[in-house]
């Protein structure tokens, strides 16, 4: 009678895989599906996409390896996770560039196949690590590695198919996608269906995909070499109908609901540039809700475009990266001018100039704060995480319509790449923007006359296109083509109310004091920030703003596992701030806050509230690490309550 391999399941809350390897074994693909399985399954999860800026990097080598981390958990988490539990490595580099990442007793799934003399080289190695695996001294020996030959058993198990060996082997990601699919008791459902769609016009390459993927899973169930699989039951949600969306995605959905909440087409103008690319491809699926795309010639003329339709009565948006901000800083003056609604999507990368065109950063914000010449005020509104891209994008919509002003959104590349779990809203609790178009002449030229004889002559009345709301202080938006709103706007200087050209020394002083004065009067119509502050004791608060949300809730969550008080405050609205920053502030005896720029937020905080804001800062081109900012946390709780801060009581499960 032959022998059933016998498998233990083990429970686990939480775990978080790196699939790694060369920019063209489909990394960010095998990454994508498995977060689709779990999203599925219904774990709450977090991703953190990280690829190369070449279209193809140089095989084999440290610059060329992709990799896809997603964590995933049975309950609520912040995080992409600070360091993997298990890390797939297709070749030689994609070992040594992840290594250093691990912690101990991590697992590690390794292709052997790619392990030649020449990859090894490439890679830095002078010998196969594989090789001394178990010796004293291995660098591998603190790891749980299980070195298998991914390419060769996915070459054999599709070779019913005629590939060539290339193309054979092109399936082993899906072999591994298999194999920890059954690992993590993942269903498979949806990717057999996805692959049977992608590659449905090439049936062997569709056929070779599956059998290999199920190849994979087979390969786990039966071999000795894994004898234990792992169980993550799915996390506990509020009601509601869940996907799995990017930020990329999420924004672009907002921008589409943006259009319907307020009547308007949405005119996007853009030209591409990494990572903002896939709002325009997305936006240009969506002409069934009245969305028109024009992919521009360059950054200048997209911004340009944008701002004649909303001259036009249309939504204008504009999308891009740094970079392209620098390009459409004049036009973006115009449309502070011009009073116009517009929306800048500027999804932040590393810098300065092409920088780190697939690395995240968050180093933008006095950019978008004072880069333009003169005083060009600009509303700045920053999502805090891939989710809520969608209603960011909303909120800046209600400001640039409401206000007639351009606004910058700043999302960023961990925002924009990452992906979460996300409740689809429903559309009768989305906000209704009233664009409230001017449609009739609104200054009286003459007022009614009573004359001599009994007749009445009637008011006499122009259009002035300055003419200001009392409330908002916008201008009116008049659609050309309406009758008798005929009115000139231009980058030259307007008088106040007519907005004829003019070069008044006190007009010009009075001018730019109300678009000040404009752009400050949206505090009125900002919430009360949320304070979270569970113990109302805290001396330390912790400010963030855009995608530091998540390490700065798991660095918080950890110092207070661990027995201390810390409070959390996050920004959405960073121009104008909220009404009552300045009084929250001065709450707390000290002020951290993390970014991933050289302490922008912390310039601001100290020139606005004359505040001792301590920043925290990184720019490695990644999130920020959730234990590290704890650590620092910690630091300040101590220093401000004359304590010793031992967080050790806090487990790395409890932090993410």
């Amino acid at each position: 009678m032959s022998s059933q391999v016998q498998k233990q399941v083990k429970q686990l809350d939480r775990v978080i895989i790196r699939f790694a390897g060369d920019s063209g074994d489909g990394m960010q693909l095998t990454g994508d599906r498995f977060t689709q399985e779990s999203a599925v399954f219904g774990n709450d999860l977090v991703t953190l996409p990280n690829f190369p800026a070449e279209i193809r990097a140089p095989q084999g080598t440290l610059p060329g390896v992709s990799s896809f981390q997603v964590h995933f958990a049975d309950h609520d988490i912040l995080t992409a996770g600070d360091a993997p539990d298990v890390l797939v490595a297709m070749n030689p580099a994609a070992l040594k560039a992840n290594i250093g990442d691990l912690p101990k007793g991590a697992t590690i799934i390794v292709d052997t196949h790619d392990f030649s003399a020449r990859n090894l080289t490439k890679a830095g190695y002078d010998a196969n690590p594989l090789d001394f695996i178990g010796d004293a001294g291995s660098e591998l020996g603190e790891f749980a590695v299980h070195p298998v030959d991914l390419t060769g058993m996915t070459v054999e198990a599709v070779k019913e198919f005629g590939l060539s060996r290339k193309d054979a082997a092109r399936a082993k990601n899906m072999f591994a996608l298999g194999l920890l699919s059954w690992m993590y008791g993942r269903p498979t459902e949806s990717t057999t269906a996805f692959l049977t769609k992608r590659f449905a016009k090439v049936p062997a390459i569709r056929d070779a995909n599956i059998t290999a993927f199920k190849a994979g899973w087979n390969f786990g169930e039966t071999t000795e070499a894994f004898a234990v699989s792992y169980e993550i039951k799915p996390a506990p949600v509020s009601p509601g109908t869940y996907r799995n969306i990017s930020g990329n995605l999420a924004l672009a959905y907002g921008l589409v609901a943006a259009g319907v909440q307020s009547g308007l087409p949405v005119f996007l103008g853009s030209y591409p540039i990494t990572p903002a690319s896939d709002i325009l491809h997305e936006l240009s699926k969506h002409k069934a809700f009245g969305v028109t795309t024009f992919q521009a010639e360059d950054e200048i003329a997209g911004v340009g475009a944008a701002i004649g339709a909303s001259f036009a009565g249309h939504l204008g948006v504009t999308t891009t990266s740094g970079p392209g901000i620098a390009l459409k800083s004049e036009a973006i003056g115009l449309a502070v001018m011009t009073e116009l609604p517009l929306l800048v999507v500027d999804v932040q990368r590393g810098g300065p100039s092409t920088g780190l065109p697939t690395k995240t950063e968050q180093a933008d914000l006095l950019q978008a704060m004072f880069g333009r010449n003169g005083e060009a005020p600009v509303p700045i509104v920053a999502p805090q995480s891939p989710g809520d891209c969608f209603d960011a994008a909303i909120e800046a919509a209600r400001i640039a319509i409401t206000y007639r002003t351009p606004v910058m959104l700043l999302s960023d590349g961990y925002l924009a790449n990452g992906s979460e779990p996300w409740r689809i809203p429903e559309t009768a609790g989305l906000p209704v923007i009233e664009p409230s178009f001017a449609t009739e002449r609104n200054h009286v030229l003459k007022p009614e006359k009573v004359l001599e004889d009994g007749t009445v002559q009637p008011e006499e009345k122009d259009f002035w296109p300055y003419l200001r709301d009392e409330e908002t202080l916008a201008r009116p938006w008049a659609v050309p083509g309406t009758p008798g709103l005929e009115h000139r706007i231009g980058g030259l200087e307007k008088g106040e109310g007519h907005g004829n050209i003019s070069y008044d020394p006190g007009n010009h002083d009075f001018m730019v004091r109300t678009r000040q004065a404009k752009v400050d009067r949206i505090a009125e119509s900002l919430p009360p920030l949320e304070v979270d502050d569970p113990s109302g004791r805290a001396k330390v608060l912790v400010l963030g703003w855009g995608s530091t949300y998540g390490p700065i809730g798991a660095g918080v969550r950890r110092v207070r596992r661990a027995g201390y008080d810390v409070a959390q405050v996050h920004l959405r609205h960073l121009n104008p701030f909220p009404k009552d920053l300045g009084d929250i502030l001065k709450r707390y005896d000290k002020v951290l806050v993390p970014e991933m720029n050289l302490g922008q937020l912390s310039m601001l905080l100290r020139a606005k509230y004359l505040v001792d804001a301590i920043g925290y800062n990184h720019v490695r081109g990644l999130p920020l690490k959730a234990a590290e900012l704890a650590e620092a946390i910690g630091n300040l709780v101590a220093d401000a309550e004359g304590i010793t801060v031992d967080l050790t009581t806090s487990t790395v499960e409890e932090i993410s």
